[in-house]
C-alpha cells in the first residue's frame, strides 16, 4: 500500500496560486527537494523545466531554477511548451527528470508542478514520497562551486515539432484538409499549428495569443463551442482543440458535432485493428461511455476500466501490456507513439485514419453509439461512506431497473465533498429517472 501523500496528488501538485502549498517559497523548496532526490548525490545532474502560458508560470520557473541550483542540479529551461514535449525531451536529452509548471485545463489563477522520470513516464510513487520527505527537511544550499547552472534550450519547440511530424506516415499528406486548430491560449500555441500546416493541411488557428490570463478562457478542449461555430462558418473539414498544457484532445467534425475522448479512442482502435497494429485491447476508466465498450466488443477489441486519472490508465496499459487507453475528457495515451497523453500526437493518429481510410471524422465516429449519460454532483457533509445499507440497496434497485441495458457508478470526488452519481443506459427517460432517484437517496443519507 502506498503511503498517504502530503503534497502530491495523482497528477503532481496543484492548487490556487498564493494558497498553501502553491507559493513561490514552497516551489523553491520543492525544486531543492526534487534536486536532492533526483540527483542522488551525483554532480552534473540535469533537470528540464517546461511551463504553460499562465502568468504565474514565469514566477514558479524562477523559483524551481533557484531550488535546483541550490541542490547542485543543472536546469535546462524549455520555455512555454506542451507537457508531452517535456516528457519527450527529458528522454532525448538524457536528463534525470523533467518538470512541468502547469494546471492543465484549469483557469489562469491555478497552477501546479508535475514531474517526469528519465524515461518520460510519471515519477514512481516511491520517488514522490522521497521528495515529500525532503520538502519537510531543513534546506541546505550547496557550496558556491557546486551550485547548479541554468541553460535555455532555444530550439526545444522545433525539436518537438519534428518529433510529432515523425509520427505521421511519410507516404500520406494532410493536403486538401481544412482544419481549425484551437490551442486554448496555452502551451501548444506556437507548435500545434505548425505541425499540421507543415504536414500539408490548411490551418486556421484560434486561441493562439496568450496574455498570461486567457489560458482555457472560453476556448480549448474543455470549451469547444467557439471551435464548433468556426468549423461550421469556415466550412472546415474538422476542428482540433487542445487544453492549456497540450495533453488533451477534443475534436469537432464538419457538422459541428463534438467528438470526445471515447469516440476518438474508438476511431484509433478501429484503424489500428484493421491494420494489424492493435496490441491487446483498450484501457478506459469508470467514466468511459458504455457505448465504447460495446463498440469495441463488436470489432473484436478487448476493453477494461481503470480508476479515473491518466496515472491509472497508464497502470492498466502496463499491467496488460497494451498500447491504447484514455479518458472521455480526451486524455489519450498511445504507447507506440508517446510515453504520456499527447493532444497533437492523438490528433495525428486520428488524421492518419481519416486520410488512409478516405472517410470523414463524422463517418468514422458513427461506428460507436454513445449511451445517454447523466451525471449529478451531490454536495454532502461529513464523511463520505457509500457502503451504507440504504445506499447499497438503492444502487442494487437502480441496477435492477437498468438490467443489462445500462450501468450505475457512485464515486466520491477526490478534491471536494461531492458524490458523483453517474447513470447511463440506452433509454434517455430511464437514465434521468434512475439518476435522480439515486441522487435523492445520497442527499437524504449523507447530507446533514
Amino acid at each position: 500500500m502506498v503511503a498517504k501523500r502530503k503534497y502530491f496528488g495523482t497528477d503532481g501538485i496543484r492548487g490556487r496560486v498564493g494558497d498553501d502549498p502553491i507559493t513561490p517559497d514552497f516551489v523553491l523548496k520543492l525544486g531543492w527537494a526534487a534536486g536532492r532526490v533526483l540527483s542522488n548525490g551525483h554532480e552534473g545532474s540535469t533537470v528540464l523545466i517546461g511551463k504553460d502560458t499562465r502568468i504565474s508560470s514565469y514566477m514558479f520557473e524562477a523559483a524551481l531554477e533557484a531550488g535546483l541550483s541550490a541542490a547542485g542540479v543543472n536546469s535546462y529551461m524549455l520555455g512555454p511548451i506542451p507537457t508531452p514535449a517535456v516528457a519527450y525531451l527529458t528522454r532525448t536529452l538524457r536528463a534525470q527528470a523533467g518538470i512541468v509548471i502547469s494546471a492543465s485545463h484549469n483557469p489562469y489563477y491555478d497552477n501546479g508542478v508535475k514531474f517526469f522520470s528519465s524515461n518520460g513516464h510519471k515519477l514512481p510513487d516511491s520517488v514522490e514520497l522521497q521528495i515529500e520527505q525532503q520538502i519537510d527537511a531543513p534546506m541546505v544550499t550547496a557550496v558556491s562551486e557546486k551550485l547548479g547552472r541554468a541553460t535555455r534550450i532555444s530550439d526545444a519547440a522545433g525539436r518537438y515539432i519534428e518529433f510529432c511530424k515523425g509520427k505521421f506516415p511519410i507516404d500520406i499528406s494532410l493536403k486538401g484538409l481544412r482544419i481549425v486548430v484551437d490551442c486554448a491560449n496555452g502551451a501548444g500555441y506556437s507548435v500545434a499549428p505548425k505541425v499540421f500546416s507543415e504536414l500539408g493541411a490548411e490551418v486556421l488557428e484560434i486561441a493562439v495569443n496568450p496574455d498570461g490570463f486567457n489560458i482555457n478562457d472560453n476556448c480549448g478542449a474543455t470549451k469547444p463551442d467557439v471551435l464548433r461555430r468556426i468549423v461550421m462558418a469556415e466550412k472546415a473539414d474538422l476542428g482540433i482543440a487542445l487544453d492549456g498544457d497540450g495533453d488533451r484532445l477534443i475534436m469537432v467534425d464538419h457538422k459541428g458535432e463534438v467528438v470526445d475522448g471515447d469516440e476518438l479512442l474508438f476511431i484509433m482502435a478501429t484503424y489500428l485493428n484493421k491494420n494489424g497494429q492493435m496490441k491487446g485491447g483498450v484501457v478506459g476508466t469508470s467514466m468511459s461511455n458504455l457505448g465504447l465498450e460495446i463498440a469495441l466488443k463488436n470489432i473484436g477489441v478487448g476493453f477494461v476500466r481503470s480508476k479515473v486519472g491518466d496515472r491509472y490508465v497508464m497502470e492498466g496499459l502496463l499491467k496488460h501490456d497494451w498500447l491504447l487507453g484514455g479518458e472521455s475528457s480526451g486524455h489519450i495515451i498511445c504507447l507506440n507513439a508517446a510515453t504520456t497523453g499527447d493532444g497533437i500526437i492523438s490528433a495525428l493518429l486520428v488524421l492518419t485514419a481519416i486520410v488512409s481510410l478516405g472517410k470523414t471524422l463524422h463517418e468514422l465516429k458513427s461506428g460507436m453509439q454513445k449511451f445517454p449519460q447523466k451525471l449529478i454532483n451531490v454536495k454532502v457533509s461529513g464523511k463520505i461512506n457509500l457502503d451504507l445499507p440504504e445506499i447499497e440497496t438503492a444502487k442494487k434497485a437502480a441496477e435492477e431497473k437498468l438490467k443489462a441495458h445500462g450501468r450505475v457508478l457512485l464515486r466520491p470526488s477526490g478534491t471536494e465533498p461531492v458524490v458523483r452519481v453517474m447513470v447511463e443506459s440506452d433509454d434517455d427517460v430511464l437514465t434521468a429517472e434512475v439518476s435522480e432517484e439515486l441522487a435523492e437517496i445520497i442527499r437524504k443519507t449523507l447530507v446533514h
